[in-house]
Order: C-alpha cells, then structure tokens, then sequence
C-alpha cells in the first residue's frame, strides 16, 4: 500500500491515532463517521501495509527525573557498508539511543540520547569512540536545553 492508495477515511484515521492511540474502535468510528467494523478493517490493513507499525505511550523525559538529553552527531572514518553495519548495530543495541538517523551533509548519523548524566554519557561515548572496529572519527555534541516542539506525529500529504 503505498501513499496514494491512502484515502480521505484513511488520512482521517492515521490523523486521529497519532493524537490518540489509545481511542477505543468504537470511539475512533464515530469520529471518522463510519461503522465500527469497517473502521476496524481499515485499521488492520493500515496495520499490514505497516503504515501503522506500532503503538506506544509518549513519555516526557523531563518529567521522570535525573534524564539528560543529548543530539549527538557522529562522523565515521570510512563510508563502508562493515564501518556503517557495526556502529547502526551498536546503537540499536544501546538503550541510551532512543533516536538513530543516517544522514548526508557534515556528519553521517544525528543521534537523540537519554543518559542518566554527564558522566554517564561520556562512558557511552567514549566506549564508542574507544572501540575501534566501530570507526567512529568525531563526535559532536548538543545538549538538549529544552524542546520546544516535541515529535507528535507526521503530517499527513
């Protein structure tokens, strides 16, 4: 299914999930003015085509305590598939890393990092740039001083 299949119903769907996954089927039907079963149907196959790939609760880090954040920009030594294949398996095994991006332009990955404290991040990226079958050249920083429009969902072409 690609996004052109995607209709006014469907758009309205994905709009209204994204705001609140946790609406009920009945709820999300009168809301979208169509009958329950129908909604449910588009809703799985939304959910096959992977459009919808999953469903969570949005957390606000700040709230928890002791979290700081980091956008993170890493450069690589080398632009080979082993280089590139090794460093997005480290990341997406540490649990720090709740965003990984490959990019163009000056860097080759923007990172977002939740880390317990200065300290704590510094370990993780020194472990990083201290591994050298991970090819990791440079390491730029941003700590995050407050977010000023949090991710809420994609617009919608």
């Amino acid at each position: 299914m690609a996004t052109r299949d995607l209709d006014r119903i469907d758009r309205k769907i994905l709009e209204t999930l994204q705001l609140d996954g946790r609406i009920t089927n009945q709820d999300l039907s009168t809301r979208i003015a169509l009958s329950p079963r129908a909604c449910l149907e588009r809703v799985r196959r939304l959910e096959r085509a992977g459009i919808i790939s999953g469903y969570m609760a949005l957390v606000e880090p700040r709230k928890l305590g002791g979290i700081l954040t980091v956008v993170v920009e890493v450069t690589l030594r080398d632009q080979k598939q082993a280089t590139h294949a090794r460093f997005e398996q480290r990341t997406r095994a540490a649990d720090e890393v709740v965003e990984c991006f490959l990019v163009s332009g000056q860097c080759d990955y923007v990172l977002r990092l939740a880390c317990r404290d200065l300290d704590h991040y510094r370990e993780l990226t020194n472990a990083w740039t201290d591994d050298p079958t991970l090819g990791v050249e440079k390491i730029t920083s941003k700590p995050e001083l407050q977010t000023v429009k949090p991710f809420r969902g994609y617009p919608l072409p």
